[in-house]
């Protein structure tokens, strides 16, 4: 999953205080500086409430024997799993990837927490079966683009309601097997890229991932259910608030939907003033929940580039998300070197 993203839509930031939506003279530079209360943290990190995960995308085989089965901190695993994976042919599932995998955690005193894929940030890969890619879905599936025109990954229709009822019907089954084994489930991030489709616009955008909630929400009783909203097309925050990322924040506590964030970059505007603002600036009953993906262990813009002599952030990071933002579950990536050399030792049980 691609950790930061640069769409048209907030591009770009202006300096000034402005009422939106009721808000009075919300400067997009208002914690720029919240980090810097948590610098002085050390490993290992401090105990609190939050329930740690280590996140494997979608490399379910690094579980075995994996370093984090032996750390006690640690509830369990992350896994991405494909909507085309799980339903290869129309109306017939095999979650038999899950089943292994659940058996494998709860064997070592571990649990598991879904992450459900539509979505790919990789042009070369789709992660929707392909008989949605026809006419009686509108294709199921279109290109996003990045700033420059360049492809960026694909995503479901998830506008498209013929797409929703199929997804609906996968949480369904998803759900009858799995709801009360599985800790949680959780929907992709809400950014995508720049999509040309006449069907498309940021109010049905918002209102098809309130249905897709919902589906979740119905299918999962027991589980944990999360939505991850990070950044929404159609809206830059603080300056232009339509109300669709404060929208589904709104929704999921009404609906009793957990909500989370793909990436913790406490140095990054764009994440302070939409993700970071809004769980911070909330009063939630539902969980709420932050990842730490690839490229978060330095806060560098590239997530290919391995840092050697890197600062060891992760006492900040979890500080940060316990204190500013109050989650209740963090998802930290396999990423090496940084989860061995820095993740692991912070958690120790000293």
């Amino acid at each position: 999953m691609k950790y930061i993203k640069s769409p048209i839509w907030y591009s770009g930031f202006i300096l000034l205080s402005i009422n939106v939506l009721g808000q009075t003279g919300l400067s997009p530079d208002r914690y720029t500086s919240a980090y810097k209360k948590y610098e002085n943290a050390t490993c290992p990190v401090k105990n609190n409430n939050i329930k740690n995960y280590v996140y494997f995308s979608r490399d379910r085989e690094a579980i075995k024997d994996h370093p984090f089965l032996k750390a006690p901190k640690f509830e369990g695993a992350q896994i991405m799993y494909s909507w085309k994976s799980l339903e290869p042919e129309k109306g017939k599932y095999d979650f038999s990837e899950i089943r292994e995998d659940l058996q494998y955690l709860s064997s070592k005193g571990k649990k598991l927490f879904i992450q459900l894929q539509d979505t790919t940030f990789d042009p070369q890969l789709q992660a929707v079966p392909k008989y949605l890619l026809t006419q009686e879905y509108h294709g199921g599936a279109v290109i996003m683009l990045q700033d420059n025109g360049e492809p960026d990954g694909w995503t479901a229709k998830r506008w498209d309601s013929n797409v929703q009822k199929r997804f609906a019907l996968l949480l369904q089954a998803l759900g009858k097997e799995f709801d009360g084994k599985i800790e949680g489930i959780n929907l992709q991030e809400s950014s995508i890229g720049d999509v040309k489709d006449q069907s498309f616009s940021p109010e049905i955008y918002f209102k098809s991932l309130k249905i897709n909630m919902l589906a979740m929400k119905k299918a999962f009783k027991k589980s944990i259910t999360m939505q991850y909203a990070n950044f929404m097309p159609g809206e830059s925050l603080p300056e232009d608030d339509k109300g669709y990322l404060r929208g589904l924040y709104k929704y999921g506590q009404q609906i009793g939907v957990g909500l989370g964030g793909p990436d913790l970059m406490v140095k990054r505007r764009p994440h302070l003033n939409n993700t970071i603002a809004v769980m911070h600036e909330g009063k939630y009953t539902v969980p709420l929940g932050i990842a730490v993906q690839d490229g978060n262990y330095t806060n560098d813009t590239d997530n290919s580039k391995i840092v050697q002599d890197h600062e060891n952030i992760v006492p900040l990071l979890s500080a940060f998300a316990d204190d500013f933002l109050k989650v209740n579950y963090m998802f930290w990536v396999n990423q090496e070197p940084y989860f061995i050399e820095d993740v692991l030792p912070c958690f120790s049980s000293k």
